[in-house]
């Protein structure tokens, strides 16, 4: 995982706004509608190509494909892995549980995307490989020529399928993580091997406590802990410096107040493989958090990629706020082990998204002169 020693490198969560056309031939993907194959490659392919430009217009150092081909972040994986099949019911985060006015203004107003969650009804192996050297070729030819620092691709982590897509097939839910992690190990191995850094989707470890885990929440680090070492045997085969997560409480707009603390997940994160750790930041409800960072044992090994900049709002922080976000942690753990990031993904899923395609691209803009303004000072 590339690191600068003379600057502060920008990145991002991963998922980017997908055009029109994307999100009708992704969806129309999802109901097994396509009828034409072609015209569905050929406009995710240029879709790849015109999101890598846009970041590099951007100034964004380390770059991903939008996940351009996916649904969603977590439900993709039913064309790569077998065993899902169906829907599951939605089960609401216990913060929106508290406001069901707000709730309903939300499932009412056209900002929930409709789309299936499948359960786990049999064994889980690979299915297709295919699907994956697809995002692999269609990035790899978006990336030539393009002056960035380094390429990421994001993937599904064990705990974060197991949030989103329940268990009806095996005996345990520990049993359950462990045969995900088996069936996604390919797929992680695979984009490493194809020169990329892996990122690993892990809102389950933030999100989990006031949804998966709600019921539980005395449970969390315990049941916590089993999504961690699951991933971590899914990683056995990788260098961890390879790798990067990604943990969250949910990119949606809410009150959030019953989100755990950055000194109950965050410990819990370290013990994970990947060396690098995207966190929420930004946020009204996680922007203080950084002083329980700094209270923490980092090891020193591990690189942090906090969310200066938010992607819940239409805001285009001011660049001197993304620079001071971006010293406090070169403060606490070293300018060379910090890059700054974004709260989450800006389309977790396709065809949604709280902030307009052109903000988002002006908000990744800001991103890159508050890294430059830190640079300057962090090392004068």
């Amino acid at each position: 995982m590339k690191t600068s020693t003379d600057r502060i490198l920008t990145s991002h969560v991963g998922s980017l706004p997908r055009s029109k056309a994307v999100t009708d031939y992704v969806f129309a993907h999802e109901k097994g509608e396509v009828t034409d194959q072609e015209g569905m490659s050929t406009t995710i392919k240029q879709a790849v190509a015109e999101a890598v430009a846009k970041q590099v217009e951007a100034r964004v150092d380390i770059v991903s494909d939008g996940e351009m081909s996916k649904i969603s972040y977590a439900t993709y994986i039913k064309d790569r892995i077998t065993g899902f099949d169906g829907d599951s019911p939605r089960s609401a985060p216990k913060d929106l549980e508290d406001f069901p006015g707000f709730l309903e203004r939300q499932a009412s107003g056209g900002g929930t995307p409709t789309y299936r969650r499948p359960c786990c009804v049999g064994p889980i192996a690979v299915k297709s490989m295919q699907p994956l050297q697809d995002d692999l070729d269609n990035f790899t030819a978006a990336l030539e020529g393009a002056d960035v620092t380094e390429g990421f691709m994001n993937a599904a982590s064990p705990g974060v399928i197991a949030l989103f897509q329940p268990n009806h097939h095996y005996k345990t839910q520990e049993e359950y993580l462990y045969a995900l992690a088996e069936g996604m190990r390919p797929e992680y191995e695979a984009i490493v091997e194809a020169g990329y850094i892996l990122q690993l989707d892990t809102p389950d470890l933030g999100l989990g406590k006031h949804m998966m885990f709600k019921d539980q929440p005395e449970n969390y680090e315990k049941l916590a802990m089993q999504h961690v070492e699951a991933l971590n045997h899914a990683l056995r085969n990788v260098d961890g410096s390879r790798v990067r997560m990604h943990i969250c409480w949910g990119n949606y707009e809410g009150p959030h107040h019953y989100d755990a603390a950055m000194n109950e997940v965050m410990p819990v994160a370290l013990k994970a493989k990947p060396q690098a750790i995207l966190f929420e930041n930004a946020n009204p409800r996680h922007n203080h958090e950084w002083v329980q960072v700094a209270e923490m044992d980092i090891p020193d090994d591990k690189i942090l990629i906090p969310g200066v900049i938010d992607s819940t709002t239409n805001f285009i922080e001011h660049p001197e706020l993304v620079a001071q976000r971006i010293e406090r942690f070169a403060n606490i753990v070293g300018k060379e082990r910090v890059i700054a990031g974004t709260d989450c993904g800006f389309s977790t899923f396709a065809g949604f998204g709280a902030v307009d395609e052109d903000i988002v691209y002006a908000k990744l803009a800001t991103l890159a002169e508050g890294a430059a303004i830190a640079s300057k000072r962090l090392w004068a």
